[in-house]
This record gives structure tokens, sequence and C-alpha cells, in this order.
């Protein structure tokens, strides 16, 4: 899903500006009667730019000027989308209706949101300083482990830090894809979730500009579907941690968490060696994302259950129930 985008040079799109110019123009050039009126035809003109401009509901505002009219405003109320714009707010009713317009062509192919978190569910990361002696071997280029593990661990020297890709990620983007618009979620700085982003989607297949990060949550230290496009109750978020979604529980279906390096195992307080210092990792066909993709195909399959959609359908458009919820009670 898209909506405003900036341009290039950093100014609103054409359309957009082409609007405000000619609204400039129409009043700029009113010209006057011998009796010192303007004419019928330019007053018109006049008169219907200022309905319009009186009469806009400002769905939106970029860098503080309306999208619809452009009009300028210091404060603007609605819910800030940075992750799309930098300076871009919505309104409620706006994007209540970008929600609903988008759930129809949703439902229309056949898919169902997605949010995922990074950390602990996607990947793991350490910092260089925190490789202990045991994961020596991780930084070293002609360790044998090194071909096994090629294509899953990287090395961030721009960021000190090295990643690890959990066992099945990538079939099981390419997989879920097919069923879900996907988005990142992560409690990370925007920079790490880019460079992260770039790893699982190089080719910006499935995310491109769907990367939640921290500074983009209305609430501290939470995470909330309020920056989703998406209808809340078409949502479903798989997140290894459950007090983060304290809103949304009911979207969550929470993921075993994944501790390839022993620094993840310390913050857990886990006292057992990590994967990579036992030199082994999960299994790429009954591991944890192997497992919940299969959770995932099943949910969508009873959504679209041609058996009974009905029940389903009117349940989840009339009552706002979470699919997950409404699944769930449905056994």
């Amino acid at each position: 899903m898209s909506y405003a985008t900036e341009e290039p040079n950093g100014s609103t799109s054409h359309i957009e500006k082409t609007d405000i110019t000619e609204t400039s123009v129409k009043m700029s050039y009113a010209t006057e009667e011998p009796n010192g009126s303007t004419s019928h035809t330019e007053k018109t003109e006049i008169t219907e730019a200022s309905v319009k401009k009186v009469g806009c509901t400002h769905p939106g505002f970029i860098g503080g000027m309306c999208l619809k009219c452009g009009e300028k405003r210091d404060t603007q109320s609605g819910v800030a989308f940075k992750y799309i714009h930098k300076d871009l707010t919505l309104s409620d009713d706006e994007v209540a209706r970008l929600r609903d317009r988008d759930l129809k062509n949703l439902l229309r192919h056949r898919k169902l949101y997605l949010v995922l978190d990074l950390d602990h569910t996607l990947l793991n990361s350490t910092r260089f300083s925190d490789v202990t002696q045991e994961e020596g071997y991780l930084m070293n280029p002609d360790d044998p482990m090194q071909d096994k593990l090629k294509g899953s661990l990287f090395k961030l020297p721009f960021m000190h830090m090295v990643t690890k890709l959990r066992p099945f990620v990538h079939d099981f983007l390419k997989e879920a894809s097919n069923l879900f618009e996907m988005y990142i979620y992560t409690m990370g700085e925007r920079s790490y979730a880019l460079e992260m982003a770039n790893l699982l989607d190089p080719g910006m297949v499935y995310f491109n500009s769907k990367v939640i990060a921290q500074g983009d949550c209305t609430t501290r230290h939470q995470k909330g579907l309020d920056v989703v496009l998406g209808q809340e109750s078409a949502v479903l978020i798989l997140d290894d941690t459950e007090s983060v979604w304290s809103k949304h529980k009911d979207n969550l279906i929470s993921m075993e968490r994944y501790h390839f390096f022993a620094s993840s195992c310390k913050q857990f307080g886990y006292k057992a060696k990590s994967l990579s210092e036992l030199r082994s990792d999960e299994s790429d066909v009954d591991g944890a994302l192997a497992t919940v993709l299969k959770v995932l195909k099943r949910v969508h399959s009873m959504f679209y259950d041609p058996v009974c959609p009905g029940i389903l359908l009117v349940t989840f458009y009339y009552c706002a129930l979470p699919i997950w919820a409404v699944l769930c009670q449905k056994g």
C-alpha cells in the first residue's frame, strides 16, 4: 500500500502541486469590472476555490501542508506515518478510509495482514564485542563452518555487529507473501531495521517501505497497530515478546525465541550454551518458522474456507474481532 510520498527533491507530488498552483492562479488573476467589481466568472472561480478550501477535511499533512487543499498549519491532529514519509500525518478519518479501501482489495486477492518482529523472531544479532571465545569461529573466514553458514551469517562492520538469519526464513517469507501483506515491526532503531530488512528482502519484494521501527511507535515501549495501514481485525502478529503488544494480544501468535548467540542467552537469563557455541542450529524442516508457517496457512485456509465463509466473514466484518481470536473460538 502506498500514500503520498516524497519526490526526489523533497517536495509534494506533481498532482498536488498542480492543484494548489491552479487554485492560486485562478484567485490571482481576477480582473476588475468598470464598476469596480470582479466579473461573474472570476467571482465564481474565487468562490469555488474558497469553498473548496473552507470545506476541506484535511485528510493529511506533509511538512505542515494539507495534502488536499494545500493549506499550511503549524499543528496537525492524527497519526504520524514517518516510515512512509518523514513528515506525513494522516487524520483518523483518512486512516479509516484507507484501511477500509485496502481491506476490500485484500479480500479480493484472498490475503490477510502479517506483522513480523525482527530480533529473536526472524533473526538474532550480537555486537562484535559480545562474541565469546567459543564463538570465535564465526569471525574466522577459514573455519570449516563458514560454508554451512554462508547466506545466513552476516558481518556488519559499519554497525559493529554480526547477524544470523533464522533457518528457513527465506522460504518462510516467500510462502507467507502469497497469503499475506507483510510488515516488519521492531523496537530497534530505523537504521538497524532497514539493514535487517535488506538482509531478509534484498530485492524489496516483500516489505518495500513497510518497515516500522522504534521511532514510529506512538506509545513508549509499546508496539501498536495504529501505525499499520491495515484493518486491525485482519492482522496477525508474530513476535517473541507478548508484553509489547498489550493492546493487541488477540492478534498475537507468540514465537519461540531464536537464541543463536551467547549474548542472547545471557540477556534472557539462560545458562545453557547457545546454538553458536554448540556449533548447531534450528532445523529447516521442523524449526520454529517452518512450524508457524503451517499455523499461518491453516489460519488463511480457515478464513477463506469455502464450506462456511459466510459465518466467519460476518463475525469478522461486523463484530470487528481479530481474525486470530475468531479462529481460536472456532476451534
